[in-house]
């Protein structure tokens, strides 16, 4: 049967922009790749207070005789960061000593959270580090220790390929209770975050949450950090926050199904269940 001239048109014009979406994925990735400097910050200044023990830092308690920050450190340098800067606070001199030790000659830098008022009170504290750097900030937690390196690749991947403000690591969780929420719009784009205190009813059936997980340009990061205040409950300053002044069209998400990989260690009974699973995983 011959190819009517609609035909041809039709499956001409499919190729042309099926081309056209090839090439403007190429120029947003080389537009997304023009600053690929990373450096990381490790919240680290946990108290740990369920962990039974004051006189120990949470993120030194062990998973096969490795702190569980030497997991966080190690997945930094992999994903070939320019300067650590782990954020520490409660005997941080077990935490300091400790690294220097583990990572002689890498670039990590200290900084120090003396009062617990938050995790962008945290993360405010890395100004003075990286007030002259000039590239993107990826936010770890250094009692999340099972965090794979293919999927922050993969965070990473994301934020550049398109040009990002922010890029946050999202997961879906079968019980959600007591995390965020990540709220979309009607479009499945990024909307906010919203806290389980602050949730409504139909918000806290969404299952989709927010592990604290990000990648930020490090101007932006601050210049929110600058805007964000303690007005809540806890009056304390919650890193979340910075989305509020960030635009939503360059704010992007990555969803991993592996809830395990993002979760907290925040007793010693989940510090033998990470053990478990980390070795079941090798």
């Amino acid at each position: 049967m011959p190819i009517t001239d609609t035909d041809f048109h039709n499956k001409n014009s499919a190729f042309l922009e099926g081309k056209l979406a090839e090439l403007m994925k190429k120029v947003r990735k080389t537009e997304g790749d023009r600053n690929k400097k990373l450096a990381v910050a490790i919240l680290a200044a946990g108290l740990g207070k369920r962990m039974k023990s004051p006189d120990k830092p949470k993120v030194m308690f062990e998973i096969n005789s490795r702190p569980m920050i030497d997991y966080v450190v190690e997945l930094a340098f992999r994903v070939n960061a320019e300067l650590v800067v782990p954020i520490v606070g409660h005997h941080r001199e077990q935490v300091i000593n400790y690294l220097n030790s583990k990572f002689p000659g890498k670039e990590i830098k200290y900084a120090v959270q003396e009062e617990q008022l938050g995790t962008g009170h945290a993360v405010i504290q890395t100004e003075s580090l990286l007030k002259d750097f000039d590239g993107e900030v990826l936010i770890l937690s250094g009692d999340v220790p099972l965090l794979k390196y293919e999927t922050v690749e993969k965070l990473i991947d994301e934020h550049f390929s398109n040009n990002n403000d922010a890029t946050l690591l999202t997961t879906v969780f079968q019980n959600s209770y007591g995390y965020g929420r990540i709220v979309r719009d009607a479009e499945g784009n990024f909307n906010r975050i919203v806290e389980e205190k602050d949730a409504s009813e139909e918000e806290k059936k969404i299952k989709e949450i927010n592990p604290a997980i990000y990648i930020v340009n490090s101007k932006v990061l601050f210049d929110a950090l600058s805007k964000i205040s303690p007005e809540n409950s806890q009056k304390e300053y919650y890193l979340t926050d910075i989305f509020r002044f960030i635009p939503k069209e360059k704010t992007g998400t990555v969803v991993t199904n592996d809830e395990l990989e993002v979760t907290g260690v925040n007793s010693i009974e989940q510090l033998k269940e990470m053990e478990e699973a980390l070795n079941s995983r090798t």
